[in-house]
């Protein structure tokens, strides 16, 4: 239940912690710890790798999640843009001194600290167009002049991300920037006229693709192909999601996973080692969690008396459903194999840090859901 009471942004630290959404953290747990047995799992019953590192991740993302969602919520809309050109700066670093793994260079390095700023420049893109569209009247968004800067805040990132190269979190920027053009206002049939020049470029983008590109795409649209090569996850990927039948095989019982049939088993094919091991009905319940933590964060927009709260909740939440459907659909073959991964769940500590940090920021604008916020920077008060 979305308590209801006056917000005021000078409240007291004890004050604002009272206002947090409990509810939502408890789930967020709660599927974080579904994701740490199944890093268990993926190791044979063991700790380490990945399951220790994940926990640490996730107490650290957690702290960092409750820091965010306190601050005064003015802050994040004045520093949005500065926020957007310190990840747009990162990615620019990943082009002249980013390290390669798995033939692509995604990532930075700062010590023991490495980090995939393409993952964090997908909340950094939806904080800087909430920021832009809260100070738009329904008219100007009317305008085709006015959307440029927002083409531009989503255009910019998703070059440098293509160069790395990383298809799948570039068609991630775009979604979610999409999602936030319309939730904005955008007329429809503005997007009728994207969608129709995007088909008609198909030809031109193929000849772009790299060849590991083109064979996910072929190998999607006829997996048989190629059993051993290009076709061989989504393959074993299916196997393992029909083995697990209605109620799964038993924890760590997971055939197609522990005896290595499933690749990636603990990031971006989790679920398939889930639903292999728990069966339809865990897969369900996972399913499930995850809608409520969608509701929760639809909720909190539709609460929140300031457009760029409205923005940023329904943006990030979005973003949220973007990631959890991207990443099932693909182990079931309904999309192409993108990369992306699991919410909570799969392994990899920027995304863990990035999902917390964009949970923060739906948390901080339920607290500060009745604060009042002038369309200008000038008019935050902060």
């Amino acid at each position: 239940m979305i308590r209801s009471s006056l917000t005021n942004p000078d409240m007291r630290l004890g004050e604002k912690l009272w206002q947090i959404n409990w509810t939502m953290v408890f789930l967020i747990v709660a599927v974080a710890f579904i994701g740490f047995a199944m890093l268990y799992s993926a190791a044979k019953g063991s700790f380490d790798p990945w399951a220790s590192r994940q926990m640490v991740r996730f107490v650290a993302g957690l702290f960092l999640m409750f820091v965010i969602a306190m601050m005064d919520i003015r802050f994040w809309m004045r520093h949005a843009y500065f926020i957007y050109a310190t990840g747009l700066a990162l990615l620019g670093a990943v082009e002249l001194a980013g390290s390669v793994g798995m033939g692509a260079q995604r990532w930075l390095e700062f010590g023991v600290l490495r980090i995939q700023p393409s993952e964090m420049m997908k909340i950094a893109v939806i904080l800087a167009l909430a920021r832009h569209f809260h100070a738009l009247t329904i008219e100007d968004v009317g305008r085709p002049l006015y959307l440029l800067v927002p083409l531009f805040i989503t255009l910019a990132p998703v070059a440098l991300v293509l160069r790395q190269p990383d298809l799948g979190t570039a068609v991630m920027i775009v979604l979610g920037a999409g999602a936030m053009f319309f939730i904005a206002g955008v007329r429809v049939w503005k997007f009728v006229v994207v969608l129709v020049l995007g088909l008609a470029s198909v030809p031109v983008i193929w000849n772009f693709l790299h060849t590991y590109q083109r064979k996910r795409i072929l190998t999607f649209l006829n997996p048989e192909s190629d059993p051993l090569g290009a076709g061989y996850h989504i393959l074993q990927s299916k196997i393992a999601l029909g083995s697990g039948s209605i109620f799964g095989k038993g924890f760590i019982n997971g055939s197609q996973s522990h005896l290595e049939f499933l690749p990636e088993r603990h990031t971006d094919f989790i679920f398939t080692m889930l639903a292999e091991e728990f069966g339809l009905v865990g897969g369900v319940m996972v399913l499930l969690l995850y809608s409520f933590l969608l509701i929760y964060g639809l909720a909190i927009a539709l609460r929140s008396r300031n457009q760029f709260g409205r923005l940023l909740a329904m943006g990030l939440t979005t973003n949220l459903f973007l990631y959890v459907f991207a990443n099932v659909a693909m182990v079931m073959g309904v999309i192409p194999v993108v990369g992306v991964p699991l919410p909570l769940i799969s392994y990899g500590g920027t995304a863990m840090i990035s999902i917390l940090i964009g949970f923060g920021l739906v948390m901080n604008v339920y607290v500060h859901r009745d604060v009042r916020i002038g369309r200008h920077w000038s008019e935050t008060g902060v």
